[in-house]
């Protein structure tokens, strides 16, 4: 691929040809480009990929799906040419994918550019992908079907309000910190009481995300509330003139039902209103944009309790050349500490929050 000139980079710092191969076997450096959706990340990391001569590995849960690429605002084939963009299209929209799988295949492609001396570049706004690839995940049992098929029993029957009750029930401290309505989350906590017979929060107490498998960098990219706003119904209005309503009316064709997870996700859950007849054009725009913006906000609201995130506020009139260079700057200053041992160490003691799938 080769090294590339960022415009805007004043290139004085080391770069990734430091990173000989005995740096990154005995500190495992990993950076993570994160933030919410619209802010910019992916046109910032194709830029900083191709100066590191690095891939990127995506940490999005909807755009795991294949076939969903407009509506999970994929880079296009051109775009993932440049760039390599590793960890999208990898399961159809009706297979089950969750963090734990994320970080089983995620590892796999670290150790592999590990091999290739290049420096893992992580980039998404999936907040529990990144938090459990950097810090691990609990013991908790994997998925059951027919757990999970009683589970869904018992809402159709009863509702959703019957099993938040027995979340409450079992355990009180996960119901307190998810909303009723939060379905697969609550179902998940259930789903781990009943084949553990232990609560979730617990698990989450014992485990306490120590792992520490990487050296890791976190950087963060924001926007204005204002600006981030305008950015999310203009990307919407692009991918609703792009062929969104096409692309959600030929998954539905394919057999692609709205009840799967895949489906329910943002947009094709509203243009599947839509094409059922639920409400017409304008109120599916008009819903599309407002849970987008909800979506940003508990985006940032996840992110701002993680630690040890270095935040870059982005100006209106910053450009992404220029944003890629502060955001190379900071990695070049991080891989320069991979020689400092009393950094090295400070570095691997960044500390992320919880969580548990």
């Amino acid at each position: 691929m080769g090294r590339v000139k960022v415009p805007g980079y004043d290139d004085q710092l080391l770069s990734c040809e430091c990173m000989c191969p005995e740096h990154l076997r005995r500190y495992r450096p990993l950076v993570v480009l994160l933030g919410p959706t619209a802010v910019g990340k992916s046109r910032v990391a194709t830029q900083v990929a191709k100066h590191f001569d690095t891939e990127v590995l995506t940490a999005d849960s909807r755009q795991v799906y294949r076939g969903m690429d407009i509506g999970t605002d994929k880079p296009t084939a051109a775009e993932q040419q440049d760039v390599p963009h590793r960890l999208i299209n990898v399961v159809d929209p009706h297979e089950v994918f969750n963090a734990g799988w994320y970080r089983r295949v995620a590892l796999d492609e670290i150790d592999r550019l590990y091999a290739a001396n290049r420096l893992p570049f992580v980039v998404g706004g999936t907040g529990l992908y990144i938090r459990t690839l950097v810090r691990g995940l609990c013991p908790a049992p994997q998925a059951d079907p027919l757990v999970r098929a009683d589970l869904k029993k018992l809402r159709e029957t009863s509702g959703r309000a019957a099993l938040f009750a027995e979340l409450m029930r079992v355990d009180p401290e996960t119901a307190a910190r998810l909303h009723p309505n939060d379905e697969s989350k609550v179902m998940r906590a259930l789903e781990v009481y009943r084949l553990s017979g232990r609560p979730m929060s617990i698990m989450h107490d014992e485990h306490r995300f120590q792992e520490n498998l990487f050296s890791a960098l976190l950087i963060g990219l924001q926007r204005t509330k204002e600006a981030l706003y305008r950015r999310i119904e203009e990307r919407i209005d692009w991918q609703l003139t792009h062929g969104m309503v096409e692309e959600t009316r030929a998954l539905l064709a394919q057999g692609y039902g709205r009840e799967l997870a895949s489906m329910k996700g943002l947009g094709y859950r509203q243009v599947g209103a839509f094409l059922a007849n639920e409400y017409d054009y304008e109120e599916m725009v008009r819903r599309f944009k407002r849970d987008t913006r909800h979506f940003a906000k508990r985006q940032m609201t996840w992110f701002r309790k993680e630690s040890g995130v270095a935040w870059l506020s982005i100006e209106e009139s910053e450009s992404s050349e220029q944003t890629a260079a502060r955001v190379i700057t900071l990695m070049e200053q991080f891989v320069r500490t991979l020689e400092e041992p009393a950094q090295s160490a400070a570095l691997q003691q960044t500390t992320l929050g919880k969580g548990c799938v």
